[in-house]
């Protein structure tokens, strides 16, 4: 029993399979929409690189960027057939590369599935990467002569500006760390030698932070310095004193704005899913009503498109006995072996000269 069958004329033949192209190109257009996404969030990402602990969260763009290349291929195969379903003569030459393309489209749907659940699922992972990943940031600010971390604080002073944030977790952060090099530091002067005598780790350590976390819409001018310290500005409370500085973290940031650029893929990506999937069950409809049309005398006449021939059950099963004679055919049997026909003629002559002669006559 055919799964929703359809009776389909010459004309409504026709008709569909003018859709179908038009859709497909339309799916084509998406697939380039997919990539895209790809692209500019994978930019995104790298330029960040360096605040990032591990690169898991770069399996989604990765993702993105295979689905819609191989979008853009299989729906313009899919606008082929529809034109080359108007002639007889050349759909026939589709009717095997039709099952690994269906194949391939359920397979692409599954992927941006995919990926719709990992922005959701690696929200997690993204945010510890981040935390782990400014804390070395922060900590290796200083090091702007060391080989590997030159740019350290340019990442970082760009990155505070950019998401108008400060430190990892607040401002707080950075009077933990040195960030502050020793080469810029009047080691002569006594409260610089006080400080780095009073930790015990030797680091010059102040309830400061560097200019990029001073915001713009204070109203008075940036305070970087004794920024716990009441008496040491006018008029001025470090406690009730938000606009000076930046409030906001900069991996609540970061996480913000990554998320915010996942879920906004979500929509489009579902809107994705949903044209391959309708492409996938127009063309389906259109192969059975073409190799429908095909089997009758006149092709003209009124045939059947289905979604499938035999119920779900029986196709399983079908599917399932072709996989296992695959299997079966791919496997060797060890205990037989060819034997070419010259050995035989040789194992042959060997048992000739081994046969004992009669014995001679009493």
């Amino acid at each position: 029993m055919c799964i929703v069958p359809v009776h389909t004329e010459s004309a409504e033949a026709v008709r569909l399979a003018q859709g179908l192209w038009l859709l497909s190109w339309l799916a084509v257009m998406c697939g380039a929409f997919v990539f895209s996404l790809g692209v500019y969030l994978k930019i995104e990402l790298l330029r960040r690189a360096e605040v990032m602990e591990n690169t898991e969260i770069h399996v989604v763009p990765n993702i993105l960027l295979l689905v819609g290349l191989a979008s853009m291929g299989t729906n313009w195969m899919a606008s082929r057939v529809c034109q080359d379903s108007m002639d007889m003569s050349r759909f026939p030459r589709w009717k095997v590369l039709l099952l690994a393309w269906f194949a391939v489209a359920a397979l692409l749907c599954c992927l941006l599935v995919a990926v719709v659940v990992l922005s959701y699922a690696l929200q997690g992972r993204l945010e510890e990467s981040l935390k782990i990943g400014l804390r070395n940031g922060i900590r290796f600010y200083k090091d702007t002569d060391v080989p590997g971390r030159c740019f350290q604080k340019e990442t970082i002073d760009r990155l505070q500006i950019e998401f108008r944030c400060c430190g990892n977790n607040n401002y707080k952060d950075w009077f933990e760390v040195q960030w502050v090099s020793n080469r810029y530091l009047d080691l002569t002067s006594k409260d610089v030698k006080d400080r780095i005598r009073s930790n015990v780790d030797g680091r010059f350590l102040l309830d400061g932070v560097p200019f990029s976390c001073c915001n713009p819409a204070s109203p008075r001018p940036c305070l970087q310095y004794q920024l716990t310290d009441n008496h040491a500005h006018f008029n001025y409370e470090y406690q009730t004193e938000e606009l000076n500085l930046y409030a906001r973290g900069c991996r609540q940031a970061l996480t913000d704005y990554y998320m915010g650029l996942m879920n906004s893929t979500g929509p489009g990506v579902l809107s994705v899913i949903l044209i391959q999937i309708s492409v996938i069950v127009s063309l389906r409809y259109l192969q059975t009503a073409v190799e429908g049309a095909m089997a009758l005398e006149n092709p003209e006449d009124e045939s059947v498109g289905y979604l499938l021939e035999k119920g779900l059950k029986e196709t399983f099963e079908e599917l399932k006995a072709k996989v296992l004679d695959m299997v079966k055919l791919a496997q060797v049997d060890p205990t037989t072996s060819e034997v070419s026909p010259e050995a035989q003629e040789a194992e042959k002559g060997d048992n000739a000269t081994k046969t004992p002669s009669p014995p001679p006559a009493s």
